[in-house]
């Protein structure tokens, strides 16, 4: 699309300050992305897309451009971990590496971690199979934009059959304390035939200053391989978040997947799954707890292209005060992939006459051998259970934390880690006892 004088300028103050000279890695791969993003600009309300969520227009007024983000000087990020998680811990702070912070060192026989930029050296023509295959930089201006001007990123391998005990936990730390943080961070992550793996991960601020997170993740699930994903997002501040995850699947793998989004102020979760083989299963499950003003907006497309396989996606939600949701979820079933079971649904709890949701779940299908559904609700609290609760002398604000309790909980379910159950189990009932 052609842009006016003004949109060329800005696209040209965001890209400005990482140019590929500042990580000499894929030179030739980010301009490639760099003139997709230059071509699109950013989506504004007319592109159908991101029409309810203005991250375009956040960017030109609450942030000064070009960003030039100070180092952090953070000496502890123990606050931003998960008690009783043994797990590996990659940390990106602002965007880069830090080691110090990072427990990597002696991964299980068959498992390899390593940064992006140490992996293009030893680990490239594995890299360039799989780089941008997935995630659509042709038509996504921020998937374009990512993969034009990431700083770092992360980078995990599984070898065929091997079962990895330990989670690998990805942090994304921000330290707006000082100035603006702009940061574009990616993850490819590669599970081989007949592997396991569990993935984690989660982003978290100090600071009030603005910042804008760009993440862009490839994941392929091979042939009989399983694979525990889990999107973590309680930041604090101040947060424009637009992260783009594209999974792979082959045949007779296995998918469980789970998205917790607390905080933010405008968070975009672009959640792409091909299943591209015959007897795969995938369940996706998200949970938005929203309050203030936050938005948060979950876009997903679950693409059936062989026959014989079988996905489950539900989302729930709960808003209160001025917070907006936004669910946009999309089933496509090919010509191809008879006997497939495809199911999809959103539902919703608003707490206040000012909260918003909109929700639009779709169907595509071309086959004729199928079973699919889709649905979505929006209401408020059953005032009879309420009441039942209170006449039982239970007062009301734990009656509200109770049944909203009750209805996020299910959203649990693919959660396999013990100590990871446990704390995401603690982080819901104390936002739903606390802010509701």
């Amino acid at each position: 699309m052609e842009g006016t004088a003004t949109e060329k300028d800005f696209v040209k103050e965001i890209t400005s300050a990482f140019s590929s000279s500042k990580l000499n890695v894929a030179p030739e791969k980010r301009q490639q992305a760099l003139q997709y993003f230059q071509q699109f600009g950013l989506p504004d309300k007319k592109n159908e897309e991101y029409r309810f969520t203005p991250i375009a227009t956040a960017l030109e007024k609450k942030f000064t451009w070009p960003v030039k983000t100070v180092d952090s000087p953070i000496n502890s990020i123990q606050s931003f971990l998960i008690d009783g998680l043994d797990a590996y811990v990659i940390v990106l702070i602002n965007g880069k590496f830090s080691p110090e912070h990072s427990n990597i060192h002696q991964p299980e026989t068959g498992l390899t971690i390593k940064t992006l930029s140490d992996a293009w050296q030893s680990e490239k023509q594995t890299i360039e199979k799989h780089w941008d295959k997935y995630i659509n930089i042709e038509n996504d201006a921020y998937a374009s934009l990512n993969s034009a001007c990431w700083q770092e990123g992360v980078f995990v391998r599984v070898e065929e059959n091997k079962k990895i005990e330990k989670p690998i936990f990805i942090l994304h730390v921000h330290d707006a304390s000082v100035s603006q943080v702009v940061a574009h961070t990616k993850a490819l992550v590669i599970a081989e035939a007949g592997s396991e793996l569990s993935l984690i991960e989660k982003s978290g601020s100090i600071g009030k200053e603005n910042i804008f997170h760009t993440f862009g993740e490839e994941i392929v699930v091979g042939s009989n391989a399983s694979l525990n994903y889990i999107k973590i997002q309680q930041d604090e501040g101040n947060l424009y978040q637009v992260a783009t995850s594209a999974i792979y699947q082959a045949d007779s793998s296995q998918l469980n997947t789970f998205t917790l989004t607390l905080n933010g102020k405008m968070i975009r979760n672009n959640f792409n799954i091909a299943i591209d083989g015959e007897n795969c299963e995938s369940h996706f499950y998200g949970l938005y707890l929203l309050s203030g003003d936050t938005l948060a907006d979950n876009h997903t497309v679950v693409d059936h292209r062989k026959p014989r396989s079988f996905s489950n996606e539900l989302y729930k939600g709960v808003m209160d005060n001025n917070s907006k949701a936004i669910f946009n979820g999309k089933i496509y079933v090919r010509p191809q992939a008879q006997k497939t079971n495809a199911f999809q649904s959103n539902r919703n709890i608003l707490l206040t006459d000012t909260a918003t949701v909109n929700t639009k779940p779709q169907l595509e299908i071309w086959a004729d051998d199928v079973k699919c559904s889709h649905g979505c609700t929006t209401g408020q609290l059953d005032e009879e259970a309420l009441f039942y609760l209170r006449s039982r002398g239970i007062p009301e604000a734990t009656a509200k934390a109770m049944l909203l309790y009750a209805f996020a909980a299910e959203t649990l379910a693919p959660i396999k880690n013990e100590s990871l159950k446990k704390y995401l189990d603690a982080l819901i009932s104390d936002r739903l006892h606390k802010d509701f």
